[in-house]
């Protein structure tokens, strides 16, 4: 484990969000409440709200463009394939919501009930919310501090109506900031099953997702595993396999050995998966013989093995 970074307490720290180094932080609210300070009854709220949710994964990365929302809707559209199980997409990337276009929701809005917000429905089984779905326009930017950032995601998590729901993933931004920690904060009472870890091979890569994990350990957040994405190129003609992002210090998979993290599979780089996400479309479905398809149905049964033999119990994070 590497040390904190100098001047930062460590969010398990007594003085979390009350050093001098911590004036001025746009986090300093939210580590103050975890070093003891009177907690947001925003925790109580949600712990009820989130009862009728069995599992929740947050979807992680470090670096922003390895395909973490491409992973969770395929990871949503892959649970959702069995017609008893109850999914649900929460899009917490503010300034970037990309899940309405995948998943096939653009122009959707939010609707209000007597429970709160209601998600917009893929399938019966499969809900969507995203704050893209509250923008005019998908081309508007959100231009938000993060206070307000932090708001948004309290009340997704308080005020929409998922109903039974056996899966909750969260797809985030990149990175180790307000919404990670805003939500780790906020379902800090409810039990999240852990972070699937999103990665490419390369080292620039891999060098923000060790900083992700190190984040996860610091916040007591159990880590599902890494996946490998746009692991290679497997050539639809000729099967040839060619790295478009060479693993020059070993890829994830040395990664995860140093680090004693479960790899829970590599995800071939392949043109139609894009092209489904633009669409709107399950690429497991587009394309069911693909490889790409294969790794991530084995990825998905390892995700679905974890959450099975990690039954809820309460945890507190950001707490020492």
């Amino acid at each position: 484990m590497e040390e904190v970074p100098q001047g930062c307490p460590g969010t398990g720290s007594a003085q979390a969000g009350r050093g001098a180094s911590c004036q001025g932080c746009p986090n300093q609210r939210l580590c103050a409440s975890g070093a003891g300070a009177a907690p947001d009854p925003a925790i109580e709220e949600i712990k009820e709200k989130m009862k009728t949710v069995k599992h929740k994964i947050l979807v992680l990365s470090g670096k922003g463009g390895v395909g973490k929302s491409t992973f969770s809707a395929h990871l949503a559209h892959g649970l959702a394939e069995d017609e008893n199980t109850q999914v649900a997409l929460l899009d917490i990337d503010i300034c970037g919501p990309s899940i309405p276009k995948i998943m096939g929701l653009e122009g959707e809005q939010v609707h209000q009930s007597g429970s709160g917000w209601s998600p917009v429905f893929v399938e019966d089984n499969l809900g969507v919310m995203s704050v893209g779905f509250l923008l005019s326009s998908p081309d508007d930017a959100v231009i938000w501090r993060g206070p307000k950032k932090n708001g948004m995601i309290k009340q997704f998590l308080r005020d929409v109506d998922w109903g039974e729901v056996d899966y909750l993933i969260v797809d985030t931004p990149p990175g180790t900031s307000d919404e990670h920690l805003s939500a780790v904060q906020y379902l800090s009472a409810a039990h999240i099953d852990g972070a699937v870890i999103i990665t490419t091979p390369q080292e620039v890569s891999l060098q923000d997702v060790r900083k992700e994990i190190n984040f996860c350990h610091k916040v007591k957040l159990p880590i599902i595993g890494v996946v490998e994405n746009m692991s290679v190129f497997i050539c639809p003609k000729c099967k040839k396999e060619s790295q478009i992002f060479p693993p020059t210090t070993g890829g994830a998979e040395v990664m995860c050995q140093d680090l004693k993290i479960p790899l829970l599979g590599k995800v071939p780089l392949d043109p139609h998966i894009g092209k489904s996400c633009d669409k709107g479309q399950s690429f497991l479905m587009d394309a069911p013989d693909s490889p790409a398809t294969l790794a991530y149905r084995s990825i998905i049964q390892r995700i679905q093995e974890f959450c099975g033999h990690h039954q809820p119990k309460e945890e507190h994070f950001l707490s020492s």
